[in-house]
């Protein structure tokens, strides 16, 4: 060792330390200035090697074999001879009173460190062998992290309460005492830490109680690994000798922590290796279950069990893309944790929502804690339900998001990267899955669709609409059969027409089921329900993409009736743009859906209904010509209740036996008197308005005999008062010929000026909110007809 230069200009010294190996002496030699004090390197009173103090004073060393500047106000122990102190297995202890005591110590920390101890199960049995010799209030290990670049406090035993030493605590290795023993490799001891703190964390350390402490270096291999230091609230509780001797011990710490750390290291790879393992099992799991052909729900119970023993979770969903609202709906739910409002059906736009981010950006989502990372709103609603991570993988399949994959559990940094990289491997084959089953159920649905269209249709037509219905047997009504049975066989149009509630519906059905095409559906279009810019839709279907909001193929009316029979209701309500493409289907029998460039041809037979005067709307402009006499082949007028009163006993017989079935109610036969104030009522509502009254009578009777008071007589009767005319009374008795005939000309001005009021009031407008028709209560083409009747002619500056 190269001698030092001491400050004052003092002359070297030569200090003779013995060494003591068995009965053999040998010397060496300490050179030290006037700032450097030199002792034996002892283990106790073990004499190990020669020993330099170096005493500090500014911070700067006198010695100038000192590698690494040294903290000011403390001493710094360096052994010169040979490496550190080491215990030799052939040395005898000296007679000594700490000696064996140490010696004793420091076998009790070889037979701990090859115990295979635990970490924390080994520190505390060396602290526990150390106190014995070196008393301390604290005592801790930090050890090196090279990732982070930090010493992180690792175990920690202690007297002394403390809010800043806790195990965790990190620290830059150049900002602490504790660093600057890891970097120099060499102990550090403080005497009275009141006068000697440099650092921040001595003045935690004062703080807490702490006035004198050793810190030693943990090297094993030549590698520093961290430090150990023991703590004492005395002042100058330690000594060099108690520095020696903690090195001393520490070496063989050291050493079983390094052996330790690789047998961690080893035992992850190893865990690793399982969980690998684990992984592609259950990755083959889930493919096995994919390819069992299984439904939605039965599939993702079979995935969620398989991925339940490698990803460990609370609660797991699937959230599917709805393109018709553009919406995340949680469709697939397994939770053992409260709901909440966490249930089947939710939907989340996906800009507002955590599972969004993930589906737009087709990334995983990892959430370690809820209550320090929330970002959506959604967030809070996991949050309330006790769940503290997540992990959210997107469904893709090639380049389009179809949903996602959540994972939720109630435990924080349940969750880490490489589980994130499996679940996305998982969602991958999930989503190709669900994909596939959303083709399967598309198809299967459309399939499902049309038989229950067609099945629906076969029995609407024997059950709710059988002809046997068809009551009456009036002149003017078995004129209408005679025309049914002439016109049925043919494939000729038919224009059904006349008042509201007449049964042109039945009437068509009737043709229908008696024609060659009777095997076949009867498809109704009700053209005053369908919006002016649906209609085309509705009449001839669409491709997918042929517009805004097509999402998906529609069957047009048309294609359904093919080789049946297509029923237009109130075709005179059809916009005049619309006329004309369905005067080509009449002619050609072909038509385009809306988007395509494809001509399909059916085979349809079209019967027409409609309440209102086509010769009168084709004089005025609103209904084509050429249309009016391509449906008008085989006109047939429906006569109203009034022109066939001789069928009202007939058709209430028979409303009536029909909903006291429907009710369970046994009801007496109709009494003359009621059967008599029936027929002279003039029922401006016809057969509907005849059935609905019926059906209020049988459910307001309270015993079998029906009592037909004020209450039950139909609205029109409420239309207005004149001259002779007794609102309820006047139906509540019988009335004769002249009378009723008086009674059916009071009831008609009545209803001719209620109406032109409304008209006046309406601006001469009939639809609309404002329109006289929401104003009297009525439906547009019921009005139009009743003014027809009346010879109610509308003035006002619109048209409606």
């Amino acid at each position: 060792m190269m001698p030092a230069t001491g400050r004052s200009g003092a002359g070297n010294v030569s200090v003779a330390a013995a060494i003591t190996k068995g009965s053999a002496t040998t010397s060496q030699t300490c050179t030290m200035s006037s700032d450097l004090t030199c002792l034996p390197g002892t283990v106790g009173s073990l004499t190990r090697g020669a020993a330099r103090i170096l005493k500090l004073h500014a911070g700067i060393p006198r010695s100038s074999t000192a590698p690494f500047p040294p903290p000011p106000g403390g001493i710094v122990v360096e052994w010169t001879a040979g490496s550190r102190p080491a215990l030799m297995d052939n040395q005898q202890p000296p007679a000594s009173n700490a000696a064996p005591e140490r010696y004793r110590t420091l076998l009790e920390i070889n037979n701990a460190v090859i115990s295979n101890l635990t970490r924390d199960a080994l520190f505390h049995a060396i602290a526990s062998a150390l106190r014995r010799v070196i008393p301390f209030d604290r005592t801790a290990i930090f050890l090196h992290d090279p990732k982070k670049e930090v010493l992180r406090l690792f175990v920690l035993e202690s007297f002394l309460p403390s809010s800043y030493f806790t195990v965790g605590l990190e620290m830059a290795p150049g900002e602490s005492h504790v660093g600057w023993v890891f970097q120099s490799r060499r102990p550090l001891l403080r005497r009275n830490l009141e006068k000697e703190r440099q650092y921040p964390m001595e003045d935690h350390a004062f703080a807490d109680g702490v006035r004198s402490y050793v810190i030693v270096p943990l090297v094993a291999r030549e590698k520093t690994i961290g430090v150990l230091a023991v703590a004492s609230t005395r002042t100058n509780q330690y000594s060099e000798a108690d520095a020696a001797f903690l090195q001393e011990a520490t070496n063989q710490v050291a050493l079983a922590i390094e052996n330790m750390k690789a047998y961690e290291e080893i035992a992850a790879l190893n865990a690793t290796i399982t969980a690998t393992a684990e992984r592609y099992r259950t990755l083959l799991e889930i493919n096995n279950a994919i390819i069992s052909n299984l439904t939605q729900a039965a599939l993702f119970h079979a995935i969620a069990e398989a991925l339940r023993r490698v990803v460990p979770f609370d609660r797991i969903a699937v959230f599917l893309h709805d393109p018709r609202e553009n919406v995340l709906r949680l469709s697939l739910l397994e939770s053992s944790l409260p709901v909440g409002q966490y249930v089947v059906g939710l939907a989340w736009p996906p800009g507002e929502s955590h599972a969004g981010w993930a589906f737009t950006h087709q990334q995983t989502l990892l959430r370690r804690d809820l209550e320090t990372e929330r970002q959506f709103p959604t967030e809070d609603l996991l949050l309330a339900d006790g769940v503290r991570s997540f992990l959210i993988a997107p469904l893709i399949t090639g380049k389009k998001s179809i949903g996602t994959l959540n994972l939720n559990s109630a435990t924080p940094d349940r969750y880490s990267e490489p589980d994130a990289a499996f679940l996305q491997e998982v969602a991958n084959q999930i989503a190709l899955a669900v994909e596939n089953m959303q083709a399967y159920e598309e198809i299967a649905a459309w399939k499902a669709r049309l038989e229950r269209e067609n099945v629906y249709l076969q029995d609407e037509i024997h059950t709710e609409h059988n002809f046997g219905e068809m009551v009456g047997s009036s002149p003017a009504f078995l004129g209408v059969l005679r025309k049914i049975e002439q016109v049925a066989p043919t494939d000729s149009t038919v224009l059904v027409y006349g008042e509201t509630g007449t049964g042109k519906e039945l009437i068509a059905r009737a043709i229908h089921m008696r024609s060659p095409r009777r095997e076949r559906p009867l498809v109704k279009v009700n053209s005053s329900a369908i919006s002016a810019g649906l209609v085309e839709s509705e009449l001839f279907g669409h491709v997918k993409g042929a517009f805004t909001g097509a999402i998906e193929k529609h069957v047009g009316r048309f294609a359904l009736a093919d080789q049946g029979t297509i029923f237009l209701d109130e075709v005179g309500e059809l916009p005049l743009e619309m006329q004309v493409k369905l005067l080509r289907v009449l002619q050609e029998q072909e038509f385009e859906p809306v988007g395509s460039n494809q001509t399909v041809r059916v085979n349809v037979r079209v019967i027409a209904a409609t309440n209102r005067d086509l010769e009168e709307a084709v004089h005025a402009g609103r209904f084509r010509a050429d249309l009016f006499y391509r449906l008008n082949v085989f006109p047939l007028r429906v006569p109203s209740l009034r022109e066939r009163a001789s069928d009202i006993p007939q058709l209430a017989t028979f409303f009536f036996a029909r909903f006291a079935k429907k009710f369970g109610r046994r009801i007496d036969p109709v009494s003359p008197e009621t059967m008599n104030r029936l027929v002279n009522y003039p029922w401006p509502g016809n057969i509907r308005e005849l059935q609905n009254f019926i059906e209020r009578a049988v459910v307001l009777s309270q015993g079998p005999a029906l009592e037909l008071d004020g209450d039950l007589l139909p609205a029109p009767t409420r239309l207005g008062s004149g001259p002779g005319v007794e609102r309820h009374a006047e139906l509540g008795r019988p009335l004769d010929k002249s009378a009723a005939s008086g009674l059916a000309a009071v009831l008609e001005e009545t209803e001719r000026t209620h109406i032109v009021a409304a008209l006046e009031r309406a601006d001469g407008v009939i639809e609309g909110p404002r329109g006289a028709a929401k104003i009297l209560e009525m439906h547009p083409n019921t009005l139009r007809s009743r003014m027809e009747k009346l010879g109610i002619k509308r003035s006002g500056p619109r048209s409606s």
